[in-house]
């Protein structure tokens, strides 16, 4: 991790905090930092991912604006955390993506709509894109052959997974620990990444935008979580219909495929429209107002994904199939692309700072 104003400003706060300790016991961050002396770059990339964003230590600090040092832990951290997901991005010169990452994420979907749109509208023929079809096996390939969703999507989804992979390698080869990785810790960073633990602050809750505590933001965030990873299984037990089964997509309503997807897109849904109706009345001293269009960019691009994909399944029967099919895949494309170039790659670092700090926990 390079050095810069934003990691300079983060070592000053946390050597107030080292030496404060007022809020040890607030999150897994605290703790962490407590078992430093000095704080490079990569320590400070560490803390800064580890840091979940609850916000608590802001609110509790006697230091915090107005004072004159201006403590601002969550403020800090989101900076150092968003030039970490730059520093780490593979390959390198798409890194840059992030410094604009609201306006990009924009132009890509717009143009991954637009092309997937015209394609169809172009290629498929006019009596299979506007009739209604039955809802049967094989009739999505009717209007975009089997072959270009497989091929398409397989690309670039791995491309993704290869990206992201390699991003969280730089990530642990700089900031990661070189103590023994116990299946305690793991199993601990697991339990940790799935549970939202740290969304909790202390265990009261998140400080969204006063001093009141709340679990909103965790239990939206598991909604997002949640939701995100049932479409994925939705995904992978399709995947094993048409393969091992011999079944072809659309399926009925009552198919596993169909209530898994369903289910996950309405968690999508509710998780990513509430964290972002959550971020209008957000307190702007503590949030980095700076990173929103990231942000606001990711949260509306899974919210499109989600809403596109059920409104298919409630269009697969009419003559707006096609169209809705062709939009749905336009969404799924964007996502894949900007997958390791947005917010999304926090889910990576966090998982991974969180097994550094059970590596180290269970060594002190």
């Amino acid at each position: 991790m390079r050095e810069t104003e934003a990691v300079a400003d983060a070592r000053r706060e946390m050597e107030v905090c080292n030496a404060c300790r007022y809020c040890e016991g607030f999150c897994a961050v605290f703790p962490a930092m407590e078992r430093q002396r000095a704080f490079s770059a990569a320590d400070l990339s560490y803390l800064a991912n580890l840091c979940h964003n609850c916000r608590g230590c802001y609110y509790a600090c006697q230091y915090a604006p107005p004072h004159e040092w201006g403590i601002n832990v969550p403020h800090s951290l989101a900076l150092v955390r968003a030039e970490s997901y730059e520093e780490y991005a593979w390959p390198r010169p798409l890194a840059r993506v992030f410094q604009r990452n609201g306006v990009v994420a924009s132009l890509v979907t717009a143009a991954s709509l637009a092309l997937v749109l015209i394609l169809t509208i172009t290629l498929a023929a006019p009596e299979e894109l506007y009739t209604a079809h039955a809802v049967e096996g094989g009739t999505f390939y009717t209007v975009i052959p089997l072959w270009t969703m497989q091929f398409v999507g397989l690309v670039t989804f791995i491309f993704s997974l290869v990206a992201l992979g390699m991003g969280a390698a730089r990530f642990w080869r700089d900031a990661g620990t070189t103590r023994p990785i116990t299946v305690g810790a793991v199993l601990r960073a697991i339990g940790d990444v799935l549970s939202l633990r740290n969304l909790g602050g202390g265990g009261h809750g998140c400080n969204d935008n006063s001093e009141r505590f709340s679990m909103t933001r965790r239990w939206l965030h598991h909604a997002m979580f949640f939701g995100f990873f049932l479409c994925f299984a939705a995904t992978c037990v399709g995947f094993v219909y048409h393969a091992f089964l011999g079944r072809d997509a659309p399926y009925p309503f009552v198919s596993l495929p169909v209530l898994l997807g369903t289910l996950g897109g309405l968690g999508l849904l509710v998780g990513a429209g509430g964290l972002f109706a959550m971020k209008l009345v957000d307190d702007p001293v503590p949030a980095a107002r700076e990173l929103l269009g990231a942000d606001v960019a990711l949260l509306l691009l899974l919210a499109l994904s989600a809403a596109t994909g059920l409104a298919l399944l409630g269009l697969r029967a009419t003559v707006d199939m096609g169209i809705a099919l062709a939009v749905h895949l336009g969404c799924i494309l964007a996502l894949f692309v900007l997958l390791p170039y947005s917010k999304m790659v926090h889910g990576v670092y966090r998982a991974a700072a969180l097994l550094r700090a059970a590596v180290e926990d269970r060594d002190t």
